[in-house]
């Protein structure tokens, strides 16, 4: 039997939490000074946990080791199985040539880059954290954003931005029911907080994407369209957090966010646009030549010579064809057109992915996937708190077919035929899929593995009571904590699993709420998506700008310090009398 203490050195909180800290400070040292690559910077942090646990803390080696492969098992079932599961299913999409359906289909609804940012980095980008995370919206959308003209540094900015408010409820909602597992508070009152803080970060984020694209002339002539999404968007999340599943809240918002956004479209557009439509068509029909023209004055870049051979909204059959560089010469080739089916087809694997949630909240549905369902006392692991009373993560629940990754894996083998693609297809796929991520999930495992570690030897615990001593004053600090492990982790679920029991003992100690302040490093930890150097890293891969990762973040930076500073205000509120009704009793 282990018995946790939290003041092993010296019998001090000061002394035992500058031990306490080494993991974390190793971790974010090697990643953020040294820009060790995340894998080795994880393992070392691991490894420095268990030395402080068994050396510090005195707890036994084995139950050390033992924890460490509990917190390794739960990084890889239920946290990365989501996304290895999300991205195979995209790259089913893939395989059968759909996802270039959906691309054609986006890019019809506007000609528009600044348009085509909130639609596809936004508002499918969302549907995209919603399902997958780990990177994915910042890949997908990026290429997609790049095939209809938008530079590659924008698109990557862009994406990076708009990967930042849907993180909290991405992945089905696991950072959430991760935190809930972590800290042993309800899952959906965690999910009522979280819905009233990261929403306001929504309502600014499209406007912020246009102003990316096309500064302060894009906002002026955009502005609407973006002010649409961002209050449907935000309105829909703060509303879904309540009323919802946590699993569907963002898939929910995102596709409420796409549907209005779209109609809104059919009755507005930019004005400027039309115009200079009209004088690319006129240019070139005087030039007879294939070209490139930039319509400067929105910053819409017209790919002429049928480079995309896309429809534009708002021009008649004439001006098309003028710009798509054919001069007078009558028409000799259509743009491609995809049939109803084909695009129902390109989305019905999200489609299907919602069906799956749903059905899970169907009383004998949930009660059989439910029944298949192990748990049991973790192997090895006997801890104790001060009191004699058990702690909470010694043991262990894997819920087999009702966790999120496995409800993805349901729908993805749902939609191998709707796709029409053979078994063997999609097993190929999946297997290259797993050999591309074996990183992504050593990384995931070892970092859980140092939460775990941490949480069982007490030295969590020791940091939260020696945050304390700010009081009150914590408030507007703990969103912070959750942007700064966000950051150098490259997941809100691990900063989560790191700093969730940090943010209850904390409040524990302080008075303030335990529901407030650990939905608070949710909430801070979305904003710190975008500087992670794992999203830097795809988001550079994805737009050819390899080894510039530096150029991007500085890109991002400023607007990430800005967001974290104004969730700092709103937690710090949350905190007192001013805005406290907004927080669950």
């Amino acid at each position: 039997m282990y018995t946790q203490i939290f003041d092993p050195v010296a019998h001090s909180i000061g002394a035992s939490a500058a031990f306490a800290a080494l993991p974390l400070l190793t971790l974010f040292f090697l990643l953020g000074v040294l820009r060790f690559q995340a894998r080795w910077a994880a393992l070392a942090a691991l490894v420095v946990s268990m030395g402080v646990a068994i050396f510090g803390y005195g707890m036994p080696a084995g139950q050390t080791g033992s924890g460490a492969i509990e917190g390794a098992a739960i990084g890889f079932f239920p946290i990365i199985w989501i996304g290895i599961n999300a991205i195979w299913l995209f790259k089913l999409t893939q395989e059968s040539g759909h996802a270039d359906v959906l691309r054609r289909s986006l890019a019809r609804v506007s000609a528009d880059q600044r348009v085509q940012a909130v639609l596809i980095a936004f508002c499918f980008g969302a549907l995209l954290e919603a399902l997958a995370g780990g990177g994915a919206p910042v890949a997908i959308c990026a290429v997609l954003l790049i095939s209809i003209g938008v530079e590659p540094l924008k698109a990557a900015t862009v994406c990076l931005i708009a990967d930042t408010s849907p993180v909290a409820f991405g992945a089905l909602g696991l950072p959430i029911t991760v935190l809930a597992k972590i800290t042993g508070l309800p899952v959906h009152e965690i999910s009522v907080m979280v819905g009233r803080q990261t929403p306001l970060l929504s309502l600014f984020i499209p406007l912020i994407l246009v102003f990316i694209v096309d500064g302060r002339r894009g906002l002026k002539e955009v502005w609407p369209l973006a002010l649409v999404a961002g209050v449907v968007f935000a309105f829909a999340q703060f509303a879904g957090s309540m009323l919802l599943p946590v699993e569907l809240v963002d898939i929910v918002a995102a596709l409420i966010c796409a549907g209005l956004s779209i109609l809104f479209l059919r009755v507005w557009a930019p004005g400027v646009l039309r115009s200079d439509l009209a004088t690319a068509a006129s240019a070139v029909a005087s030039s007879g030549g294939r070209q490139r023209l930039d319509a400067g004055h929105n910053g819409a870049t017209v790919s002429l010579g049928a480079t995309l051979a896309l429809p534009m909204p708002g021009t008649d059959a004439r001006v098309q064809h003028a710009a798509n560089g054919r001069g007078s010469a009558p028409a000799k080739a259509t743009p491609r057109s995809d049939s109803n089916a084909e695009i129902l087809r390109a989305l019905a694997p999200y489609a299907a992915v919602v069906l799956v949630v749903a059905s899970t909240q169907i009383g004998f549905i949930a009660h059989a996937l439910g029944a298949i369902t192990s748990t049991f006392p973790w192997p090895g692991l006997h801890v104790v708190d001060p009191k004699g009373a058990a702690v909470s993560a010694v043991n262990a629940k894997f819920e087999w077919l009702l966790s999120a990754g496995s409800i993805v894996l349901i729908a993805g083998l749902l939609s191998v035929p709707i796709l029409k693609l053979g078994a063997a297809v999609a097993a190929r796929t999946y297997l290259k899929n797993l050999h591309e991520l074996r990183w992504a999930v050593f990384t995931v495992c070892c970092v859980v593995g140092v939460a775990y570690v941490m949480n069982l030897s007490g030295q969590i615990v020791t940091l939260g009571i020696w945050a304390a001593n700010a009081g009150p004053a914590f408030a507007p600090v703990s969103p912070i904590l959750g942007w700064f492990a966000t950051a150098l982790t490259g997941s809100d679920t691990s900063a989560n699993a790191l700093f969730g029991m940090l943010q209850l003992t904390t409040a524990h100690h302080t008075g303030l709420s335990e529901i407030l302040l650990t939905a608070a490093n949710t909430s801070g930890g979305v904003v710190g998506k975008a500087i992670s150097p794992q999203n830097l890293a795809v988001g550079a891969v994805a737009v050819g700008m390899i080894g510039r990762e530096g150029v991007l973040f500085r890109r991002v930076f400023g607007w990430t310090v800005l967001m974290i500073a104004v969730l700092s205000v709103l937690v710090y509120l949350q905190s007192t009398p001013i805005f406290s009704w907004m927080v669950p009793q």
